[in-house]
């Protein structure tokens, strides 16, 4: 015999006694869960997480209307979206019942209850919220190529392999680009996959300690080093020892503190500030700005020497404007985590709104889009987020031509191809694999003026 807890939750929320009983006796192969006002429905669905509801809409105080029974409805959707709710309403009430699928129930079922066909309904509700949860478990799954890494984006998908790649090997490795990119969910991606994932990631942003600290804050002091120093201090390098250290905006690290990271990188040992002792340490470094080094390097702001030492490998992280996909995709996965976050009803995205989504830059890439998407969750009259929620302007609209597409593309191709050929004909007709005419009825097709050398 199964137990309670190997059994389906199946709340009902009834306050008729003898319906009560005679539910409970006819659903045994649920576990039934009881409630008799919107209150204790509420509690229930934290507490049970049932994935199907049998609900009355005429619900104390108010047992012979129905607007305790939408209450009801709007608060469950509220807490758990994805509850499959029945309601239950007389022979004469079929456009509450027709409404409180507008508001999101799943089905209805008029009374007087007959437990046989109200049965097939629970068990049809049931089967849906387990396909529903499989199919998102799937895409969750395709989508999340590494732990905390949403992407549909063929680019980003190849720097997820490489990732994967690399995280066993003991490299010091460099992730470029800009701000916002999720290059620190990167760096703990690589910390996860690697045989130090069980000790500590530790993590620290050099443009955010101010330049009299950060040496104290990397490399730790001992007591008296300095006014202030009571006692003896471990450093950010000594405290990630056997795990990971990420050095995030490097870029910014003084130029006078460069030589002492250097040195540590290169002979894995450390001086405390105000010590004379050196301290051996085991750690794998990763570092991380959206600065240009090669042009620091060039102008006399970063060590050259320093940056071939962390830049064993390097990733550039494309910003968001292009990764194919990726926009609608982390904008609903921000949609769903802030809905449930702040227990919003959030269905979807108006058209506009998904529009505006591909349509915008996102100069702060994937950090501007949580922010603005959490605004909008909070902000949303309804169930759908408009472009008024989000804050993006309306004036450019999203083109899916697909023609225009394939023109845009071809034209792009053949200006590419001359520009890498200097505009020799048969040379870039080879590299785009077609022939001399077809090239010429190409360039007339698209108007492109051939400069001849």
């Amino acid at each position: 015999m199964n137990k309670p807890e190997d059994k389906p939750i199946l709340l009902i929320v009834e306050d008729d006694r003898g319906l009560q009983n005679q539910l409970r006796w006819h659903f045994d192969q649920y576990e039934t869960i009881f409630a008799e006002t919107r209150d204790d429905a509420s509690t229930a669905v934290r507490k049970h997480e049932p994935a199907v509801i049998i609900q009355d809409l005429g619900l104390p105080p108010d047992p012979d209307g129905t607007a305790e029974g939408f209450k009801c409805v709007k608060d469950i959707l509220r807490i758990s979206p994805t509850t499959k709710i029945i309601v239950m309403t007389g022979k004469t009430d079929q456009e509450h019942a027709i409404a409180a699928i507008g508001m999101g129930a799943y089905d209805y079922y008029q009374k007087p209850v007959d437990p046989d066909s109200l049965d097939l309904i629970v068990q049809r509700a049931f089967h849906i919220h387990h396909l529903e949860q499989e199919n998102r478990r799937l895409q969750t799954q395709r989508q999340q190529p590494l732990e905390g890494l949403l992407t549909n984006d063929p680019a980003m998908l190849k720097i997820c392999r490489t990732l994967e790649k690399i995280a066993p090997a003991n490299v010091t490795c460099c992730l470029l680009g800009e701000s916002g990119t999720g290059k620190e969910v990167m760096a703990r991606a690589i910390h996860q996959l690697s045989p130090r994932n069980e000790q500590r990631f530790v993590a620290i942003n050099c443009a955010a300690v101010p330049e009299n600290l950060i040496e104290s804050e990397l490399f730790g002091y001992e007591k008296g080093a300095f006014t202030g120093a009571a006692k003896q201090t471990l450093g950010k390098i000594e405290t990630a020892n056997s795990g990971t250290l990420f050095l995030d905006e490097i870029g910014d690290m003084p130029l006078n503190l460069q030589a002492k990271l250097l040195r540590f990188l290169q002979e894995r040992v450390i001086e405390r500030v105000g010590g004379r002792a050196e301290i051996s340490v085991d750690v794998r470094v990763i570092c991380a700005t959206n600065k240009n080094l090669k042009d620091m390097v060039a102008a006399g702001s970063f060590r050259e020497d320093l940056y071939y030492r962390i830049s064993e490998i390097t990733i550039d992280i494309p910003p968001l404007r292009q990764r194919d996909g990726d926009k609608v995709l982390l904008a609903r996965h921000f949609k769903r985590q802030f809905a449930k976050e702040h227990e919003q009803v959030i269905t979807d995205f108006t058209t506009d709104a998904i529009a505006a989504i591909e349509a915008y830059e996102w100069p702060g890439n994937v950090r501007e889009m949580e922010n603005k998407i959490k605004r909008a969750v909070i902000m949303a009259d309804s169930k759908m987020i408009n472009c008024d929620d989000l804050g993006l302007c309306q004036e450019v609209e999203l083109s899916l031509n697909l023609r225009q597409v394939r023109n845009d593309a071809e034209k792009g191709a053949i200006t590419r191809a001359l520009c890498m050929t200097d505009n020799n004909i048969s040379t870039a007709a080879k590299l785009l694999g077609i022939t001399r005419p077809t090239f010429y009825d190409l360039i007339k097709k698209h108007d492109i003026t051939v400069i001849s050398g």
